[in-house]
């Protein structure tokens, strides 16, 4: 069983996530998260589906959040995109391009849990295989 592996083909929830991050489709982003879904955007977590709305329509509607992914890895069931982000977000003190791991867990064709990070250290274990295309 292969533990991680590099690829450009995003699964199907999370490119649609992307596609309606980038849209600002707030219906469309919502329905591809379970009921109980958890999300942690830069150390803040919301749970459930209400609250999750409250993050999309302040965070990533409200904020006219884009994702540009770069590379996707499959580990251990779990998916985690690098992309760059833009939006109407403040930039102060941010590089350009900013770019930002999602970790995505699916379960039953929805996502049942995300989490958003900048890499400050600059060193994710994955950026050898992203960077290889391996």
């Amino acid at each position: 069983m292969v533990g991680h592996s590099s690829d450009s083909i995003l699964p199907q929830r999370v490119a649609q996530f992307i596609e309606a991050t980038n849209a600002g489709d707030l219906f469309h982003l919502l329905e591809v998260f379970a009921a109980d879904s958890i999300v942690n955007d830069q150390l803040q977590q919301w749970c459930g589906l209400a609250e999750l709305k409250k993050w999309a329509e302040c965070d990533v509607i409200g904020q006219q959040l884009s994702l540009r992914p770069i590379h996707c890895v499959q580990h251990y069931g779990h998916c985690v995109v690098a992309a760059h982000a833009d939006g109407k977000f403040d930039k102060r003190g941010l590089p350009d391009p900013l770019e930002v791991l999602l970790y995505f867990t699916l379960a039953e064709d929805k996502i049942v849990q995300l989490i958003i990070l900048r890499d400050h250290s600059g060193t994710s274990p994955f950026d050898a295989s992203w960077r290889s295309g391996t």
